[in-house]
Parts: C-alpha cells; structure tokens; sequence
C-alpha cells in the first residue's frame, strides 16, 4: 500500500472543515489543522473544537491566511491542502496559491467549493458575487499548472432538510410549507460527514485528479415534491403547500436583508434554475463519487429526515 497524503486542512473549524479534519484523521491520513491562534484564544467552542482535533492525532498548526511565511511554513508539510475558508475569504485563496507555488511541494489542492459546481451555475447577485470569487479561483490555480480537486457537493443537509428549506424555521414544518417553482426541479442533498468521508477518499485517487467530484447518490437527488411527500408520510399528515412562482422570488431576493437574501438566491438556482442537475457529469471534467466509492455507506434524505418526526 502506498503511504497516505499528509493533509493539511485551511478553514479547519469551519461548518465543513471540521468534518474534513475528522475524516482525514479517521481515514488514516497525518493531518494537519491550519489554525489561527488569536481564534483559539478569543472562542471557546473554537478552542474545545481544536482539543478535539487533538485528540483524533492531529497536528495543529498556528498560521495566519494573511501571512505568507506561516502559509509557506504549513505547506511544506503536508502533500496536499484542502481550504474550506469561508465566503468572505474565497477570493483571498490566492495567498494559498501562492504559497503553494513557493513551497513546490504539493500533489493537489482542493479550492473552498462544497456548493454547486460554479463553472455550470446561472446565478442571480447576492450569490453570484460568491460563484464568481470561486470560479476566479478555479481559473487561478488552472493557470498556476497546480493539480486540483474541485468537490461539488451541493445541499448541505443541515442547511437544506433540517427546516425543509423554511427560512427561520428550525424543524421541518407540520401545517403548510412553502415551496420554491413548481416543486418538481430536482436538487442533491448530502450530510455534512458524508461530504468529508468523499473529499478524503479522493485525496490520492488518480481518477479524480485535475476533475470535478461530484456527490450526486442517486437516492439523495430528489425534487421538492419528492421531499414533501417523504415528510407527508413519516408524520402522517398532509401539509398545505404554497408554491412561489419565479418572478416573486427574485422580487423577494431583492427587498429582502441579509442573509435571507442569499438564502432566497440559493433556492432560486437550486429549486427553480435546477442548477445542480441540469447537466450530465461527463469523464472528460467530472466523476460522481458513489460510483467511484460505492462501498462508503451514505446517509440518504429520508435517513436525515426521520430524527425530525
């Protein structure tokens, strides 16, 4: 067996790099977190979530995305380098690069993606400002000659299914929901561990270098309908449905505030665009991760949903 990548994860206590800290060291692979140390001082449940890498053998590593020699410090290393850097900081993913490019060293970087595939999305502002900073960065690293991954993961599910996309709800809903288009676009959801657990396994997998990973299971790619019914029936109700049409949704993304605006703008690429799924994944820039792995055991939407009833 060859000896597994040393990874080094940037945005490591972020709503998903926390999950690919946990499943890089669970797959066996040295990792690294890259973290900053004023953030570990100032928070408490950033610093109980840094004992806790510690404790699955991780090495923390102090470091700054706005000092070079820290980045370049980090990324000597490690083989590979994953950022999962928030979206005020996607565009500051040049200091990464640059630092990868200093260091030498790198067999693969996977850009901060976990959305939709940004080279195939139509989106509407506040969202497509977020899509662009992605794709410049995508475009960067093309034209750097550095050796990526980029993961499309599309609808977290604790974003997604655990209010059935209701804003400001925090349950899934019992009277009446209230449904973006006609309900029958189909959209991808996915639990956040599954989306770690895919990432790390395609780390030193030559099938997925310089692609696109996508995490489309099959029995997660649901339509709206599709995801009202399943609820319909685990409560054994039926719901009022309220259908949005389009035009009311953009008027909506742009009198709302932040950040329902970009919620609003979400739904409208994912539920009336179909952005997620009106495409086919094809060999010559992507692979689906269930069929590359189909041994790793995913959650599906109805598993997610049933601790809701």
């Amino acid at each position: 067996m060859a000896e597994k990548s040393k990874i080094l994860i940037i945005g490591a206590t972020g709503y998903i790099g926390k999950y690919l800290v946990e499943a890089s060291a669970k797959a066996g692979h040295p990792s690294f977190a890259f973290v900053r140390e004023s953030t570990i001082l100032s928070d408490p449940v950033e610093a109980k979530l840094v004992e806790s890498f510690k404790n699955l053998g991780v090495t923390i590593v102090h470091g700054d995305l706005y000092d070079h020699e820290s980045l370049v410090k980090a990324v000597k290393q490690v083989d590979v380098v994953i950022s999962a850097v928030g979206h005020m900081q996607l565009a500051d993913q040049v200091n990464i690069i640059a630092a990868i490019k200093e260091a030498g060293n790198i067999k693969r970087f996977f850009p901060s993606e976990f959305g939709m595939d940004v080279d195939k999305a139509n989106t509407v502002e506040p969202v497509k400002s977020l899509v662009d900073a992605k794709a410049q960065i995508r475009r960067a690293i093309e034209s750097e000659g550095i050796p990526y991954t980029y993961v499309s993961s599309d609808c977290f599910d604790g974003f997604f299914l655990a209010n059935l996309v209701q804003l400001q709800a925090t349950a899934p809903p019992r009277d009446k929901i209230i449904i973006p288009g006609d309900g029958n676009v189909k959209a991808v959801f996915n639990e956040e561990h599954d989306v770690g657990t895919y990432t790390i396994k395609a780390v030193d997998d030559p099938r997925t270098l310089n692609k696109t990973l996508y995490i489309k299971p099959p029995k997660n790619t649901l339509s709206f309908n599709e995801l009202v019914a399943m609820w319909e029936k685990m409560i054994g109700q039926t719901l009022e449905k309220i259908y949005i049409p389009e035009e009311q949704i953009l008027k909506d993304i742009n009198t709302s505030p932040f950040p329902n605006n970009v919620a609003l703008a979400l739904n409208h690429l994912t539920f009336v665009k179909g952005d997620l799924t009106n495409f086919e994944i094809e060999p010559a820039f992507g692979v689906e991760a269930s069929e590359l792995y189909p041994h790793v055991k995913y959650t599906t939407a109805e598993e997610y949903l049933v601790q809701f009833v």
